[in-house]
């Protein structure tokens, strides 16, 4: 027996009620993160290419009319990652949400499938995205956007419980899915690039289509995963661990319940820092610091939250979002901080570049060995009054060791859709239908249409 069909056996088990309600809470995180991403630019352009004038039964999040399922897909999949607020396991470093519900929730409004069967589809695509991309490790990671790589693959998974596949077509939609799935990491290293959010949506509608390709008998490379010139093989050396993929499964044990809601709109992996500054203000009984009044930052931190955030002169929205210096820099000097400390103003604001130009980051222990356990930090403040503000984050806010409550998580999508600027009363109307899913309550139908850019 494959690898993958192993996994599909696991994947084929029942869902548990608690799971399905912790689903919706997904759910409706990633409507929110798409609420505001529908205006931004990138949406627009891509709605162009990916949309026509044929409609369909889809929603299509901020625009008006419909689409079909996978045209729904892959528009939806563009934007829930835009704005950086999209949930995260930090283990897989991969989001699910932005791929694996657009793929999802687009095939069961074309199908009628109930929000059953909505729920258990997400639970086991963010299961089999989570569990690949634990298993494909640092080696994978190291080149490979994991959100799309091992998300076209929990997509099909997705995809695959809604038409009702059995065990063999799950199989066959994951291994169909993995044999053409990519996304390279070169995008982070090109300001202008969109191809982030783009991997995204093509992970969600070549996921739904590899399991459409299942069900009309369609057969994948069994041995996909672990063969010689597979996935594993390909994408993932070294470091790959194939056996992880069905480690330490057990019937009630499922992947949703440890992924990460993210409270602020930056790469995860600056978030620990972003709570650290928060803390050491709260230490000091302060709401904010002034510029003048620091002389150094010091931040020991991971191996990756350098990789990738080791930016001080960022010169663009998406380096401010994975730029531990500018992150630092806006929390200090403002506090929590909102959609609008990346906004262009901020990233050329005079006192922020002063502070962004005081940090110094470094890799530090327990940091670089806990990590991707565990996503933390260090961060030191030198005053210029002589004053020394210390503290240590070993888990950053979110994580299932320092989780955000549930009223936190839904004033989070609320916020996001009022920034959109959706009216209050949808805004309630939306959130109630994604939390009472698990109730067995239809399919949304609150979705904004035209929604236009608020203050965020």
């Amino acid at each position: 027996m494959t690898l993958i069909a192993h996994f599909a056996d696991h994947l084929c088990r029942p869902v548990p009620t608690v799971m399905r309600r912790r689903a919706a809470l997904h759910l409706l995180d990633w409507a929110g993160c798409a609420v505001i991403g529908a205006t931004a630019p990138v949406a627009g352009a891509l709605a162009g290419v990916f949309l026509d004038d044929r409609g369909g039964p889809c929603t299509l999040v901020g625009r008006a009319g419909g689409a079909g399922a996978e045209a729904a897909a892959r528009y939806n999949g563009v934007l829930g990652n835009i704005y950086e607020m999209d949930d995260v396991d930090k283990r897989a470093r991969l989001h699910p949400g932005p791929v694996i519900i657009p793929a999802a929730l687009a095939l069961a409004q074309e199908t009628g499938a109930d929000s059953t069967r909505l729920l258990d589809a997400i639970t086991r695509g963010y299961e089999a995205a989570i569990r690949l991309g634990r298993a494909l490790g640092d080696g994978h990671y190291r080149y490979w956007h994991p959100t799309a790589s091992a998300g076209t693959v929990g997509a099909a998974a997705a995809c695959a419980d809604i038409l009702c596949l059995d065990r063999h077509g799950m199989a066959q939609a994951m291994a169909l899915a993995a044999t053409r799935t990519g996304g390279l990491w070169e995008t982070r290293n090109d300001p202008q690039s969109n191809a982030k959010q783009i991997h995204n949506a093509q992970a969600a509608g070549d996921g739904l289509l590899a399991a459409r390709m299942a069900a009309a008998g369609l057969r994948g490379p069994g041995r996909i995963l672990e063969g010689t010139e597979g996935l594993f093989a390909a994408t993932a050396a070294p470091g790959a661990d194939p056996g992880a993929l069905l480690a330490g499964t057990s019937p009630a044990g499922w992947c949703i319940a440890d992924v990460s809601l993210k409270p602020w709109p930056a790469c995860r992996h600056a978030h620990p820092v972003i709570d650290a500054a928060l803390a050491l203000l709260a230490k000091a009984g302060r709401d904010r610091l002034e510029a003048h009044a620091v002389a150094g930052i010091a931040i020991q931190t991971y191996g990756d939250a350098l990789r990738f955030c080791d930016r001080p002169t960022p010169r663009s929205v998406i380096e401010a979002k994975f730029s531990l210096q500018h992150a630092v820099a806006v929390t200090l000097l403002g506090g929590p901080p909102p959609l609008a400390a990346f906004d262009p103003d901020m990233i050329t604001d005079p006192f922020v570049a002063t502070l962004r130009s005081r940090v110094k980051v470094t890799v530090g222990e327990p940091y670089a060995r806990a990590y991707p356990n565990h996503f933390g930090a260090r961060l030191v403040v030198n005053l210029t009054n002589g004053d020394l503000l210390v503290h240590e984050q070993p888990d950053a806010l979110g994580d299932p060791e320092n989780p955000l409550s549930i009223d936190r998580a839904i004033d989070k999508a609320r916020n996001l859709m009022q920034a959109a600027g959706m009216e209050a009363t949808a805004i309630g109307i939306l959130i109630t239908e994604c939390l009472e899913l698990a109730e067995g309550r239809p399919l949304p139908t609150g979705w904004p249409v035209h929604v236009e850019r608020g203050e965020a």
